[in-house]
């Protein structure tokens, strides 16, 4: 019988500011130290690192439709080579379009916000984005839309 794989994305001991410190790139390296502090600020939550190259704040317990389970960050991101990634609640295109209307220049994914600078971004729209989807995982907010 074949052993169950274990999940790489799980929170770590990894040092958060050592990761964002060796983001080499300058202007993403400061963008992504802004979205860290802006996250905390918002979740409450300090940042973990979840796997190599996720930063997370608090987590929840997901089910899938065949039982599976799994935990996740509440709300995360991660600073990759050509954007940043924020991981949302799933299918928050179709939850929050007026909101995602104000943001400014993105793209999106299952669950991921893909942002090229936070300066080009409305950043009440990306607060709200962050603030409904912890509401959501926190099963406060199941129903919003908007």
């Amino acid at each position: 019988m074949a052993t169950p794989k274990q999940p790489v994305t799980v929170p770590t001991d990894a040092s958060v500011d050592d990761f964002l410190a060796a983001v080499p790139d300058d202007r993403r390296r400061a963008d992504a130290q802004r979205l860290c502090a802006l996250l905390g600020d918002i979740t409450g939550e300090p940042p973990v690192m979840w796997g190599p190259s996720i930063v997370g704040f608090g987590s929840y317990r997901y089910t899938y439709e065949n039982g599976r389970t799994g935990d996740w960050p509440l709300v995360g991101f991660s600073p990759r080579k050509q954007q940043l990634v924020v991981y949302l609640v799933g299918g928050f295109e179709e939850r929050y379009p007026s909101v995602l209307a104000r943001l400014g220049p993105h793209k999106t994914g299952k669950g991921c916000l893909y942002l090229k600078r936070l300066d080009d971004i409305d950043e009440s729209a990306l607060r709200e984005l962050v603030d409904r989807t912890v509401r959501v995982h926190k099963g406060v907010d199941r129903a919003s839309q908007g």
